[in-house]
């Protein structure tokens, strides 16, 4: 694979969280993509959304680290929680805007089909322009895989086994494959990704000797998870000396953190002390910094809001400020 994606601008990104999910039915999802179209016209560089297949009622277990939760956080909905499927989203964002890039954070990947997700992630990016960005975990929600028909305890190993054929149908036409779980020969899926490496994937985890060997073979980009989701900079190092024990340029290595959103006494988003740690992330080897953001819901109002965050966010990583792009409101 190539380590670098031509379409992608150097310098600190912006990326933006998506919420692709609702704790009630809003009836009306006009508003997520009214916010996609403000974000791409504003010029942030990556939004993200998330996934869940389905749920089932021990939601306690995103707590646990043991399990591939976050020690001490809570699942943002209950079992009814509304939640688009993620690509499906994208899809529908891709054909509203014109820049931005599209991402997953993250995306179930073993529980699809890899054949399948191989040529819909391959439609999604050739549709977009080559602008998606696939994220990928393995989860932690053992009755995703149970609906499934998946062994939750071989969730890593399922979802090298799903990024090997995708990279293989992505990569190689015929292409052909053959571990202990799945053979072919001989096998076209077209169109491929505009990338000749394929989709960009980024790999989701917590230091551990299983991911670092992920990334190295497979990822563009690390997304940190645990303690280490705000502040990457310890495992920014194990993941650079996995990708040169590979043979790969660890100067290359995209990864994206998430700020926290600071307040003011009064409430509201304190945008100068929410974005104070961008040089250093910066620095420190983080390209992407990701915010959710309380936001408008009117499409121009989000544009506003949006077009100061993206100025203020150039300003703290030490960049000129970049054109608002002027691509008129649908």
């Amino acid at each position: 694979m190539t380590d670098t994606n031509p379409s992608e601008p150097e310098g600190p990104q912006l990326a933006l969280g998506l919420h692709n999910w609702a704790v009630e039915d809003p009836r009306d999802w006009s508003f997520l993509f009214d916010r996609a179209v403000a974000a791409d016209r504003a010029g942030v560089d990556q939004l993200v959304v998330s996934d869940h297949v389905v749920f089932g009622e021990n939601l306690e277990a995103y707590a646990s680290s043991a399990l591939g939760g976050r020690d001490g956080g809570r699942q943002p909905t209950g079992p009814e929680g509304h939640w688009l499927e993620p690509l499906t989203v994208l899809s529908v964002i891709a054909g509203l805007t014109t820049n931005v890039r599209l991402s997953t954070g993250v995306l179930l990947a073993a529980l699809r089909r890899p054949v399948v997700l191989a040529k819909t992630a391959a439609t999604l990016d050739v549709l977009s322009r080559g602008r998606l960005d696939l994220g990928v975990g393995i989860g932690w929600q053992r009755e995703e895989y149970d609906a499934a028909g998946l062994d939750f305890s071989r969730r890593g190993r399922l979802l090298d086994h799903t990024l090997s054929v995708c990279q293989r149908l992505w990569q190689e036409g015929p292409a052909s494959f053959d571990s202990p779980d799945l053979r072919f020969e001989r096998i076209h899926c077209v169109p491929r990704p505009v990338s000749p490496s394929g989709v960009p994937i980024w790999v989701s985890g917590t230091i551990n000797a299983s991911v670092l060997e992920r990334v190295a073979r497979f990822g563009s980009g690390w997304i940190p998870w645990g303690p280490l989701t705000s502040d990457p900079t310890p495992g920014i190092e194990p993941v650079r000396q996995a990708l040169r024990a590979v043979g790969r340029d660890p100067s290359t290595l995209k990864v994206r953190a998430n700020l926290a959103v600071e307040t003011t006494p009064e409430g509201h988003v304190d945008l100068v002390k929410t974005l104070t740690p961008v040089p250093r992330l910066y620095d420190a080897g983080v390209t992407h910094f990701q915010l959710s953001l309380p936001v408008p819901r009117r499409r121009e109002l989000a544009f506003e809001y949006f077009s100061d965050v993206v100025a203020r966010f150039r300003q703290s990583a030490g960049e000129p400020r970049r054109l608002v792009r002027t691509v008129r409101a649908r």
